[in-house]
């Protein structure tokens, strides 16, 4: 039997290795500054932010029956994730993400998530086997997508009738793997968090402002945006209307993981009962305290 959940987080679960310097760098910089090992992954990050804000997240995602994926699997249990829905794998390494980040932000990052996508639709097995959902019984309650699933397994996800019921949320993993979600603005279903970057991208152009940004993407057919924009304001869009908000100024000390900490809290302040505004509000807050480096989160 599953531990019940809140949520369902599907996609990367792997190690983040992260090097941050407070200098300015640039192509060939050796400064001197601090390396981490952390959990890390856009599911994984976005799962954290639920436990921190009191959901109970379980993971689909592929990890390896390594040392490594062993370490992560129980701390993934020790930040209150179910863990039972995890494909491990016997001949896939455990995934990992390196990034540098300066004084002048992310300088450059590698994404070792070739796992998950070896993995494919084995990673969905819970949502057919009866575990989770089945065919007569498809899974009703909030789903977090993130863009290291490939385009194919996306695209079944964002038809499937294993998910026709479900609140699906998505996010792409990065701007180079923005397009992956275009399948939910062709089928109208979901909510989309992207960035301005990762908005030009899905909708082949550039924009000066994350409203006129979600405009486009719903006038494309995206049934929900969520559109970020650095410091700058954000936006929130339906059928109905585009709203914005103004995130909080602060001192930025971190970036891997802000889009994440922003999708996670949005979830939680919906799924606490806020309303659209409110909602939009919280979850910018919630970015910039992450951004700001408070030990907190």
């Amino acid at each position: 039997m599953i531990k019940p959940s809140d949520i369902l987080c599907i996609g990367s679960v792997l190690w983040d290795v992260i090097g941050r310097a407070p200098a300015v760098m640039r192509q060939g910089s050796d400064v001197p500054g601090r390396i981490t090992r952390l959990p890390g992954g856009v599911a994984m990050n976005i799962a954290m932010t639920l436990a921190r804000f009191g959901m109970t997240p379980a993971l689909l995602t592929a990890i390896g029956r390594d040392a490594e994926g062993d370490e992560l699997v129980t701390a993934c249990e020790a930040r209150g994730m179910v863990t039972s829905t995890i494909y491990r794998s016997d001949d896939l390494p455990t995934d990992r993400y390196m990034a540098v980040e300066g004084a002048n932000g992310l300088i450059a990052a590698i994404a070792d998530a070739h796992s998950l996508e070896a993995a494919g639709e084995k990673i969905l097995k819970p949502l057919h086997n009866g575990e989770l959902a089945d065919s007569a019984n498809p899974y009703g309650g909030l789903i977090a997508l993130d863009g290291n699933l490939t385009l194919d397994l996306l695209s079944k996800l964002a038809t499937s009738p294993l998910t026709e019921q479900a609140d699906l949320r998505v996010a792409p993993a990065s701007p180079g793997k923005a397009e992956r979600l275009s399948p939910f603005i062709k089928s109208g279903r979901g909510t989309l968090y992207v960035n301005l970057e990762e908005a030009g991208l899905l909708c082949q152009t550039s924009f000066e402002d994350a409203a006129s940004a979600a405009a486009a993407l719903l006038q494309r057919g995206a049934a929900r945006v969520l559109v970020t924009n650095g410091g700058e304001d954000a936006a929130e869009g339906t059928a109905s209307n585009v709203i914005h908000a103004t995130p909080p100024q602060v001192l930025v000390t971190r970036i891997t993981g802000a889009g994440d900490t922003f999708m996670a809290a949005h979830i939680a302040a919906e799924a606490r009962g806020a309303g659209r505004a409110d909602a939009l509000e919280q979850a910018l807050k919630a970015a910039a305290i992450y951004v700001s480096g408070d030990p907190d989160t």
